[in-house]
């Protein structure tokens, strides 16, 4: 894959600025959104990209709340991307989050790292989440392949040793949790060919037009995110009790000493 696959060049983050006309286009289609199939309280958890909080998904949560689905957000502030020291701290709030809802699994919805680290929640506890649904997350080679790898090098952050780490955790440990990767090739941030997971057994790939800030705007990814939840209703419903979560935070902050991939 390093062969075909490079960072998307600097000059096109420009392009990123059509993600704006998915506002209104989310505006227009809300009538059409609105008439989705509607959940049961079913939870679901939204984690945010590099460099962002809650406020980036707080339109999707709104429209996943008026659908009848039970949401949060990760509460954790700015995504600054440490992965080791955020991973066991989600955890906790996975494991808090399934035992309010009656302990029912938890669908995790990511965008670009938040999807990152979605799956390795999903990699490490797969009996509390139910999918993984990823917007324009790096399944391979972490910042490598984004347009913030130039600078990472320039701060001497060894990215070639993330993008290892990243390939390690895929190997070393198959996710079997089912996964939904949405994913744009007008993507100006993230090259579309490192969302492609050809590991995973059980994933699903979808293709959206839009940009990576519309990800979190676009009324086609809304579509797309609302059939997917009603179709996983009812399968993995409950989780087991959310057990040693200290212990196994500890494990996660180990694997993850070289903090993962920021994207």
């Amino acid at each position: 894959m390093d062969e075909i696959l490079q960072a998307p060049a600097t000059s096109g983050v420009i392009r990123e600025a059509r993600g704006l006309i998915e506002l209104p286009r989310l505006l227009l289609r809300f009538p059409v959104l609105a008439r989705q199939p509607r959940g049961n309280r079913e939870p679901v958890m939204i984690l945010p990209g590099y460099g962002a909080g809650d406020g980036s998904t707080a339109i999707l949560k709104i429209y996943l709340q008026l659908l009848g689905y039970r949401v949060r957000g990760w509460g954790l502030g700015r995504n600054l991307g440490e992965v080791a020291d955020l991973l066991p701290r989600i955890l906790k709030r996975l494991a808090s989050f399934s035992r309010r809802s009656d302990h029912q699994t938890v669908t995790i919805i990511g965008w670009s790292l938040g999807g990152y680290l979605a799956r390795e929640l999903a990699r490490e506890r797969p009996d509390l989440v139910r999918q993984v649904i990823t917007l324009g997350t790096p399944v391979i080679g972490g910042p490598k392949y984004t347009v913030v790898a130039e600078s990472y090098r320039k701060r001497g952050i060894d990215i070639d040793a993330i993008a290892a780490e990243v390939e390690w955790r895929s190997n070393a440990t198959r996710l079997e949790i089912p996964v939904l990767a949405i994913y744009s090739r007008a993507d100006a941030i993230v090259a579309w060919q490192a969302c492609i997971d050809r590991k995973t057994p059980n994933v699903e790939h979808v293709e959206v037009k839009t940009t990576h800030i519309g990800f979190g705007f676009s009324p086609d990814v809304y579509k797309i995110i609302a059939l997917s939840l009603a179709q996983t209703r009812g399968s993995r419903q409950t989780s087991t009790d959310a057990k040693s979560e200290d212990s196994r935070g500890t494990r996660l902050r180990r694997r993850h000493r070289t903090n993962g991939a920021k994207a």
